[in-house]
């Protein structure tokens, strides 16, 4: 029964390690606290309920409104003043109503402080593939103060699991359709009482409802939309946090990936235009109007990944976009699921977002969705780049950055192009002190001098150093100003009519900056200030100009603001290819470092490439200050040598900051990088990933005037739980792939009329390299390749995508193999426990012929005569029975009970012959040692159902009671990971007990009755195979070993789509086959025919 050799039970060994070291080192890693950077969100919640008046789940659903404030107020009175802008917002999976809090506070504290303090860096716009060519940014500005309020609806979901159940989640859909008929009807019910009380009554009344959803929340907010009954143009809006879009989290329930699958088709068709089905125009597409944005948590969020929350092939880019709150502008950190919802940092730039939305002109939302796209782009993105490329950046960021400019004249007529700067910091030339000619690439600004520096670009940017990048903590306009010379002149007045001199200061980008330097005392400095902003020139912006220069304002402030305590600004003309470091994979995955020495005077940037994408490989980059020219620095050597040299680098040297971009989730900020794990939220090695996805840049910038020496090397751990999160759906998939193949080995051996192994010794068998192995774990790989060229699906990179997935599949084989040596020592253990109270503990006699009695009138009963001439038939009709109207779950336990139960029998009977044919061995050997005829009394008596060891019988009973007991273990092992599927829908019904309950899903109801009938229809082995004759084909053998083979291929590829719960489809396809066959197969023995191929199993029938 147990495996056998010592290399095969070697390689189960290693497997099981290979699996508890990978799952040690994961959620070592996930358990450890993360700190997210966060501040708290403060506020004084007051709930006011909502009226129902239709009879939508009065009982378990509620609707309330929000109201900030710590005095008591009247709700009635509160409801009649309703005029704001209806905002509602929908908790996610087990979430509370009450969630609301921190996003309504904020708002309102948004709206009485009025909008954010307005700054001259670079910001962001629409692209080219999102209509930005279509919309003038120029022609709309954000307000300089809000005209209307956020009003904060919220629905009470009774904190249901909607993650686990697509039933909840269509109960929770028409329940946010009838909230939002219901916040539109109260707004027309306050606005009416207004007029009869005389009260005023202006503006508008809402026509929609901006929805905003946490989790599951953002897909109830687009099922909801996608729902028929709702309102036209009730929703316009919808803003998603932590959101699943793609696929569910969960994606363990058929009925539940249906439900997704469904929405995002519905969502599909409405972005088309609705025609006749001649072609004909009829309508403009149904949610041509609805702009959908869905910000996600980033690597932190180990719930839901980026990749999940992507909107592509969903709605298309001019109606919405995904953005990491990694790149988000004003926030730039990752956090976990729940902390979205209080993380102070984005509540705010949410609040300003939702509120900047608002038409002054009509007191509504913009009705264009251009606009209201072109706001969120303003308002949420970063103005660096979502993708980089050092050779056409410069390109990529004109297409997608449009700045309004205007051409000034000045005195002498000569053109200003001013790109920024408002009139009131404009400085005067007369305010600057003497220029300075920079003679060296490298540039230093240490103090706020009020001077000009010009860099001769024609000389400084020669020999490849095309590129200029400058860092600083000065602020656009009032802190330094940038421009474009055409030829060097002292001032604007020398030069000639008509020369245009161009302002690039609106380039600068603002990013997040570390901690600001400890200052001991006022005008003392310990350490460099960290960069807040940076400002990067390409070739083809310097093209047709001869100078750059930089003017720093003087020390009294500008802007009405004070100057930061601490200066610095560090540009360089630069060689991109000088700064270039490229990671292979094999050199990552050795966990090994990798060194990298930067001399003084080295590139400002540094591209970092990684083939591999640190989203799977996360790396620990430790950077070190080796030197920063202390002996150039004018003190004396030993006074030099006295210093402290961290001290003194930490005062001339600015803190790194790193920037990584990945495919999926966009941009991620690292400041302060002197040592730090760098990672990214990306789903590389996907089968619906493209090759590009692999890769991840990353752009270090350091210090030129110091040294640094920095190691990059792996982080196990953070490996480990980044496969865990990212490939948990395939493992689950893959698991069940794992039983259909060593399932498909146990009925194979059956029709060579070999002993049935057992499940362990299938699924070692399956791993013998290079057969079966290269034909059950790689032969899907490729035919993965083949579906993806046949559908024209962009293929993942060959390489990461193999590897991956057999790595998964050895992780599948490893948990099944962990679970079969589980259950295998509790059946083991049963039973033993059992046959010892069997023979030791008997009854007596007196005892046992009352409880004979008993028994026997008990088993008299007319239905359980029934049941028990009838255990399959009755087994088969309650578990279908529950299935169809109780949850699909109690119908699988029902056959999982009767797996085990036979399992458990013919375990006993197994060992009770073991033990009677060990027993009398025993005792014929000690007849024969004292030489009496053995006619001594045995301690067991052989019936007439245990065969003998006679050479007429090719099996004895135990051996076939073995063969069974191996039969019924595969099949628990595959019932069981079933039930396993349905165990979060369970649970989610449980929670739901005395609030009423559906009927459960049909699809889920028709899968399991498959898998049931799957469980009694194969509960044999002598039904492993099938004879049956069909018009004109007679005799014709169907084998179960091959159903199996296709089942784990399909299963196997239905993972690879992050649909595992498809391995159901397959289960209930083996189920309804067999029973349509065994149907034939009966119909044509009774019309005479051969019905069971020739078998040597006799003795098993």
């Amino acid at each position: 029964m147990q495996v056998q050799g010592f290399r095969a039970k070697s390689r189960v060994a290693l497997l099981v390690v290979f699996v508890l070291c990978v799952c040690f080192a994961g959620f070592y890693d996930l358990l450890k606290p993360v700190s997210n950077g966060c501040t708290m969100t403060y506020m004084y919640p007051t709930y006011i309920p909502i009226p129902t008046t239709t009879a939508v789940s009065p009982a378990k659903y509620g609707l309330y409104l929000y109201h900030e404030g710590w005095k008591k107020i009247d709700f009635k009175e509160h409801l009649k003043k309703l005029s704001g802008i209806p905002v509602l917002f929908i908790p996610g999976n087990g979430g509370s109503y009450k969630q609301v809090r921190s996003l309504a506070a904020e708002s309102d504290r948004a709206y009485q402080a009025g909008p954010l303090e307005r700054t001259f860096y670079q910001e962001a716009s629409l692209t080219p593939e999102e209509g930005g060519e279509e919309i003038d940014v120029a022609s709309f500005q954000l307000p300089n103060q809000y005209d209307s309020r956020l009003d904060w609806f919220t629905v009470d979901l009774e904190g249901e699991h909607s993650a686990m159940d697509s039933a909840i989640l269509e109960e929770h859909a028409e329940y946010v359709v009838h909230s939002i008929h219901r916040i539109l009807d109260q707004y027309k019910e306050s606005y009416e009482t207004r007029e009869r009380e005389g009260a005023a009554t202006s503006g508008s009344l809402p026509k929609s409802v901006i929805l905003v959803g946490h989790s599951m929340g953002g897909f109830v907010a687009r099922a909801a939309v996608a729902h028929n009954r709702l309102r036209k143009s009730a929703v316009e809006t919808i803003l998603t946090l932590s959101s699943p879009h793609q696929y569910p989290p969960v994606a363990l329930q058929p009925s539940l990936g249906h439900y997704f699958a469904r929405v995002n088709h519905e969502w599909r068709k409405g972005y088309e235009v609705q025609t006749t089905r001649a072609g004909h125009y009829v309508s403009d597409p149904v949610l041509s109007h609805v702009v959908v944005i869905s910000i996600s948590g980033s690597y932190n969020d180990y719930q839901v990944r980026s990749k999940s929350e992507s909107l592509d092939g969903i709605v298309p880019p001019t109606h919405g976009f995904m953005i990491s709150s990694t790149g988000m502008r004003n926030v730039w950190l990752s956090m976990e699921h729940q902390a979205i919802l209080w993380c102070n940092q984005l509540v705010i730039q949410v609040s300003h977002t939702l509120l900047s939305l608002v038409d002054s002109r009509t007191g509504q939302p913009f009705s264009d969705k251009r606009i209201r796209l072109a706001i969120f782009s303003k308002m949420l993105r970063s103005g660096i780049p979502q993708s980089f490329n050092w050779m056409t950046q410069s390109h990529l960021s004109q297409q997608s950055l449009h700045v309004p400019s205007r051409d000034v004249k000045d005195k002498t007529g000569s053109l200003y192009t001013s790109a920024a700067c408002p009139r009131n910091v404009h400085w005067s030339e007369d305010g600057l002190e003497r220029d300075l000619y920079i003679q060296t690439t490298t540039v230093t600004v240490l103090a706020m001098d009020g001077r000009r520096r010009w860099l001769d670009i024609q000389k400084l940017g020669s020999n490849g150093r095309s590129h200029f990048m400058f860092v600083t903590n000065l602020a656009p306009c009032s802190g330094v100003r940038l421009h474009l010379w055409p030829e060097k002149r002292n001032s604007t007045s020398e030069l000639p009519v008509c020369i245009r001199i161009l302002e690039v200061t609106s380039k600068m980008v603002r990013i997040p900056s570390g901690p600001a330097p400890r200052q001991i005392e006022p005008g003392s400095q310990t350490e460099q200030a960290p960069p807040s902003a940076i400002f990067r020139l390409g070739p083809e912006d310097m093209r047709g100009f001869r100078f750059l220069t930089i003017s720093v304002a003087p020390r009294p402030t500008i802007s009405g603001r004070p100057p930061p305590a601490v200066s610095m600004a560090v540009g360089q003309f630069f060689n991109p290819e000088e700064g270039e470091r490229e990671f292979s994979p094999w050199s990552l995955s050795s966990f090994s470092y990798k060194e990298i020495s930067l001399k003084e005077d080295h590139p400002l940037a540094l591209n970092l490439s990684f083939t591999t994408s640190l989203g799977l490989l996360p790396v620990i980059f430790s950077l070190k200050t080796a030197g920063c020219g202390i002996k150039n620095s004018g003190l004396p050597d030993e006074q030099a040598d006295d210093i402290d040299n961290s001290k003194l680098c930490k005062l001339r040297c600015f803190p790194p900051v790193a920037f990584a971009w990945d495919d999926t989730s966009g941009l991620h900020i690292f400041p302060n990088v002197y040592s730090e794990t760098i990672v990214v939220d990306s789903s590389p090695a996907l089968w619906s990933s493209p090759k590009n996805s692999e890769k991840t840049s990353v752009m270090l910038l350091v210090d030129p005037h110091c040294s640094y020496r920095s190691a990059v090397t792996v982080s196990v751990t953070a490996a480990a739980s980044r496969f865990l999160l990212l490939y948990n759906s395939q493992i689950v998939g893959f698991a069940l792939v794992v039983i259909f193949f060593a399932l498909m080995q146990q009925t194979h051996a059956w029709d060579l009329d070999l002993p049935i192994p057992s499940i362990l010794m299938a699924v070692e068998s399956n791993l013998r390299i290079p057969l079966p192995f290269l034909y059950l774990a790689m032969a899907p790989i490729l035919l993965s390749f083949v579906l993806s060229f046949w559908i024209s699906q962009p293929f993942p990179s060959f390489a990461s995508f193999t590897v991956v997935s057999v790595i998964c599949y050895l992780l599948a084989n490893g948990f099944v193999i962990i679970l079969i040596l589980i259950s295998q020592f509790i059946f083991y253990a049963a039973a033993v426990v059992h046959i010892f109270i069997k023979t030791r503990f008997q009854l007596s006699e007196k005892s046992a012929n009352r409880f004979i009695n008993l028994s026997s009138s008990f088993f008299s009963l007319k239905v359980l005569r029934v049941v028990r001439a009838n255990p399959l038939l009755v087994t088969a009709l309650a578990a279908i029975t529950l299935v169809c109207l109780v949850h699909a779950a109690f119908g699988l336990f029902i056959i999982l009970s009767l797996d085990a139960l036979c399992c458990h029998s013919a375990l006993c009977s197994f060992l009770t012959a073991s033990f009677r044919s060990h027993a009398q061995r025993h005792e014929l050997f000690d007849c024969k040692k004292e030489g009496n005829d053995g006619s001594r009394h045995l301690p067991f008596k052989s019936d007439g159902d245990c065969c003998s060891n006679s050479p007429d019988s090719s099996k004895s009973f135990g051996e076939a009671q073995l063969e069974i007991f191996h039969h019924r273990h595969g099949l628990f092992i595959l019932h069981l990971a079933a039930a396993f599927m349905f165990v979060p829908s369970l649970v989610a019904w449980f929670q739901r007990i005395g609030m009423g309950h559906s009927f459960p899903w049909l699809v889920d109801s028709a899968l399991c009755t498959g898998v049931i009938l799957h469980g009694i229809f194969t509960s044999k082995p002598e039904f492993n195979s099938f004879l049956v004759s069909l018009p004109g084909v007679r005799n014709l053998e169907v084998r179960l070993n091959f159903m199996y083979l296709v089942a784990g291929y399909y299963s196997y590829l239905s993972s690879l789509a992050l649909a595992p719960f498809r391995v159901f489809y397959a289960m209930a396809a083996i189920g309804f086959t067999s029973f349509a066959l065994m149907i034939l197969q009966r119909w044509n023995r009774e019309k005479g025919e051969a019905h069971f191929g020739s078998r040597k199993h006799s003795h098993r029938h």
